[in-house]
């Protein structure tokens, strides 16, 4: 199973950018599907992410700013809005799930990366 994210690029302060992301197959269960951040020389922290119930979670410094949904069962959209140059950063997309009943699966997507000039 891989990732496919699409979206990402240079933006400029207060503008907008919308990051999908989609599992190439459909698995046993998707229990979660997000995005997560990076910049050189820190760790990798949480975006948002959603539940295959619905249940959201957000990063604090983008709460209020950033929306996850759930298009379907393996793809989610990360609407991107009020962008901040601390925003400028590796994403990366992010799947917890099941393949089979038995087999957990934690997968990452390769990153894209998100500019937000000053």
């Amino acid at each position: 199973v891989q990732l496919q994210a699409s979206g990402g690029g240079l933006v400029q302060t207060g503008g907008s950018l919308r990051l999908s992301c989609a599992a190439s197959e459909t698995l046993f269960r998707i229990s979660t599907m997000g995005w997560y951040r990076q910049t050189p020389g820190k760790q990798r922290e949480l975006v948002a992410t959603i539940t295959n119930t619905g249940s959201t979670d957000y990063g604090a410094s983008v709460k209020g700013r950033f929306t996850i949904v759930r298009d379907n069962v393996k793809r989610v959209t990360l609407q991107m809005n009020s962008l901040e140059p601390e925003d400028t950063a590796v994403y990366y997309c992010n799947l917890a799930g099941y393949s089979t009943p038995w087999k957990s699966v934690d997968i990452w997507g390769q990153g894209t990366l998100v500019t937000v000039s000053s």
